[in-house]
């Protein structure tokens, strides 16, 4: 069958680059069963349940709270913590810092029911998001759970068996794969290794536009289909 395929874990409204790796494949891999990942603190904090957004012409961390989780435990096994009132506060930190936004209300249609959904997986409401808003950017790519898919090995073994089991023959690597990823092994199991190399562009009409935002920042900002998302990449 063959294609491009990418990698990831399922962040929490990621930034432009993570569309632009979904825009670029064939196939976009969701990572859900992998250890939780955790700040080099030890903490809770990650990708998986954080973003930056821009607050007050500043790039500020907003957080979706889980529950606690023992070390080892898959991100499919994180529980949002809804005794904190997380959703409500985002949607109103959105309207304080994004109402004067071009596209503001273009992109709460399409952000606070994802914001207001009640499911209480992590993973999975992740997913629901990044694929809500891949079709919104007009994104055709086809998605695959981990959880779905038969499965072996760690870091680049991992990669490789995703790769074969949706039957790709080719792999999109992005630019933090430098301390795990074994290039040499894609080669050997005949696997294209391919290079995302995005670069972030200044997008809508920010007086200090901030590059490496969540998504939420484009959309409220400029919101043009993903074929011209703002950023370079190259093979």
């Amino acid at each position: 069958m063959g294609g491009l395929v990418a990698i990831h874990q399922p962040n929490f409204f990621p930034w432009l680059g993570y569309f632009d790796k979904i825009r670029r494949a064939d196939v976009f891999v969701l990572l859900d069963v992998v250890d939780y990942p955790r700040s080099g603190s030890g903490g809770m904090g990650s990708w998986s349940n954080r973003v930056r957004i821009g607050i007050q012409g500043e790039a500020r961390w907003v957080t979706c709270p889980i529950r606690r989780l023992p070390l080892g435990a898959p991100l499919n096994a994180a529980e949002i913590d809804d005794d904190q009132p997380w959703r409500r506060k985002m949607i109103g930190t959105l309207q304080a810092s994004y109402g004067k936004a071009p596209r503001f209300r273009e992109a709460m249609a399409l952000l606070q029911p994802l914001f207001e959904q009640s499911e209480t997986n992590l993973a999975a409401f992740n997913i629901a998001a990044i694929k809500a808003i891949a079709d919104h950017l007009g994104l055709a790519t086809r998605f695959q759970r981990q959880s779905e898919l038969p499965h072996a090995g760690k870091a680049t073994e991992l990669l490789i068996s995703l790769v074969k089991a949706v039957g790709g023959d080719a792999y999109l690597a992005g630019g933090g794969a430098g301390g795990y990823q074994q290039d040499e092994l894609f080669e050997q199991h005949g696997i294209r290794l391919v290079s995302q190399g995005f670069v972030p562009q200044a997008y809508g009409p920010h007086e200090a536009f901030i590059p490496g935002l969540s998504v939420i920042d484009y959309l409220m900002w400029d919101g043009r289909p993903a074929t011209e998302l703002p950023g370079g990449s190259h093979d």
